[in-house]
């Protein structure tokens, strides 16, 4: 089984055993515990080792999520990845956990990338024709990148939407130099 599905399977189980008034503190919380994950080798080196026994390990999760503001549900929960040796799953386990409270509260994550920085009317602009195609509320993480050289990047949940100059030349060069 694939890294993501027991991710997704971890995720769902947690979503299922929450309250709705604890799915954004815990959210909150398993994001910052995956960055945490991600960020920090001695915190890595700590979960990983056998020179730290399954109660240190879990003491030490459970109060760095104790402080992110994570539900006791959420604490039971990281002692389970714990002991079951998952921990590394944590940034998958965030993101699945996020795609299922925002699919509760009828949201959409979408990230756009510009070549330059957008300014508000044009946010607001994108958001309001987002919200109408989508039906429902949008969280737009919005970002530049010079390499894009014009156009936009559109991600929404798995579909890019490349309307950038550098995405069109690719495409085209690639069309061009098939055989």
């Amino acid at each position: 089984m694939s890294k993501t599905a027991v991710a997704r399977r971890y995720a769902k189980a947690l979503f299922e055993l929450l309250d709705e008034a604890h799915l954004e503190s815990t959210q909150a919380a398993l994001v910052e515990l995956g960055r945490a994950v991600v960020a920090s080798q001695p915190l890595r080196h700590a979960m990983a080792s056998p020179a730290f026994g399954s109660d240190e390990k879990v003491s030490v999760l459970v109060e760095l999520g104790r402080r992110l503001g994570c539900s006791p549900t959420g604490e039971r929960f990281l002692a389970q990845l714990v002991k079951h040796n998952r921990v590394g799953l944590l940034p998958d386990i965030a993101e699945a956990f996020a795609r299922l409270v925002d699919e509760r509260k009828g949201r959409q994550q979408v990230f756009i990338w510009s070549a330059s920085p957008l300014d508000e009317a044009e946010q607001d602009r994108l958001r309001a024709r987002l919200r109408d195609i989508l039906k429902r509320d949008v969280d737009i993480t919005f970002a530049s990148n010079s390499a894009q050289l014009a156009g936009l990047r559109i991600q929404i949940g798995s579909t890019v939407v490349d309307g950038t100059l550098r995405g069109r030349l690719t495409a085209m060069r690639g069309f061009l130099t098939k055989e």
